[in-house]
């Protein structure tokens, strides 16, 4: 409400070969190719709201007219009326090819909430029931891949921003993470610039990891923007950061230096 940046959150923890994480602000689309870089063959979108596609009566278009919109090939399974009113689905499904799903979250578009799991290329119509039913019993505490015995990966983003995932891959968190120091840099670069948007690089795992296994806990702000040098302040927290939350005195600062296209983390000054 004061217009300062939203800040960059991350919160994750692992139990029993599975890891949860917490964090914004990302959109789907720029995430999008972490999450089929560790997917099965195909993805289900499971829940998919947006006021980007509106019909002439202003009514938000079905998930499958706006794959036939952006010519997306896929199949649909119908879940009817019963999914109306539950959290995380929607009343059909969308099954494509993992390598679809880019094409999908093209960037021209925005969707608010967007919920999707990977399935097996041959997911037969009964288990995407069984799937829904899941889906809609699990608490937003429990493990969700713990009742799926195939599924790698489910993500579940809300306001083009908060996004939480579920996943057996250990590698991913620390990816993500990487992927929000550098979309935090790359939009305060583009601002500076006046430019649409700013390429950056991500900071090598061991930056990323070294943050996840000093705290599982963090919030960052930008503390210095320049053409030259872009400084992220980062604090460990007791807990997952929630909006209102104050930023606390950093404990780190995670530096991109633009013209080597490097990043170090020092002790905060």
């Amino acid at each position: 409400m004061e217009r300062r940046p939203f800040p960059l959150s991350f919160s994750v923890r692992e139990a029993e070969g599975l890891w949860r994480v917490s964090a914004g602000a990302a959109q789907a689309g720029e995430l999008v190719d972490l999450l089929v870089a560790v997917a099965n063959d195909a993805v289900a979108v499971v829940s998919l709201e947006t006021n980007s596609y509106l019909d002439e009566d202003w009514h938000p278009l079905q998930p499958a007219l706006i794959a036939a919109e952006l010519d997306v090939p896929c199949t649909v399974h119908d879940l009817g009326d019963w999914a109306s009113g539950t959290n995380g689905l929607g009343e059909e499904f969308l099954v494509l090819d993992r390598d679809l799903l880019p094409r999908l979250l093209d960037g021209t578009w925005s969707p608010y909430e967007l919920t999707l799991i990977d399935v097996s290329a041959d997911v037969t119509p009964e288990q995407l029931d069984e799937l829904a039913l899941v889906l809609g019993t699990t608490g937003i505490d429990e493990s969700l891949l713990s009742r799926l015995g195939d599924s790698r990966v489910w993500f579940s983003g809300h306001d083009d921003c908060y996004m939480m995932l579920e996943t057996r891959d250990p590698a991913l968190p620390a990816a993500v993470l990487a992927r929000l120091l550098a979309l935090l840099a790359g939009s305060a670069l583009a601002e500076l610039t006046e430019e649409p948007f700013a390429r950056v690089p991500e900071p090598e795992p061991w930056l990323p990891e070294q943050l996840i296994g000093t705290a599982p806990h963090w919030t960052g702000v930008l503390s210095h923007v320049a053409e030259d040098l872009v400084a992220i302040g980062l604090a460990a927290l007791p807990d997952p950061w929630r909006l209102g939350v104050p930023f606390p005195q950093a404990d780190l600062t995670a530096t991109l230096d633009v013209r080597l296209g490097t990043w170090r983390i020092t002790p905060a000054e």
